[in-house]
């Protein structure tokens, strides 16, 4: 996924269903670096991680 993707998956009032490495997650924000991504797990568990957003999916 790229970095315009995003911010529009951010900014957009639609639950858009995002994979990293096949499980879903929530986008919480994009970093400064513009390259990383910080989300965390869909579900009861908010633990966040930073991930690559090329390692990012968004199903259809």
């Amino acid at each position: 996924m790229d970095r315009t993707r995003i911010k529009q998956i951010l900014s957009s009032p639609n639950d858009v269903e995002v994979t990293y490495n096949g499980v879903s997650v929530w986008v919480d924000e994009l970093n400064e670096d513009g390259r990383t991504a910080t989300v965390h797990l869909r579900g009861p568990l908010e633990e966040r991680t930073v991930v690559e957003i090329r390692e990012l999916k968004e199903e259809s």
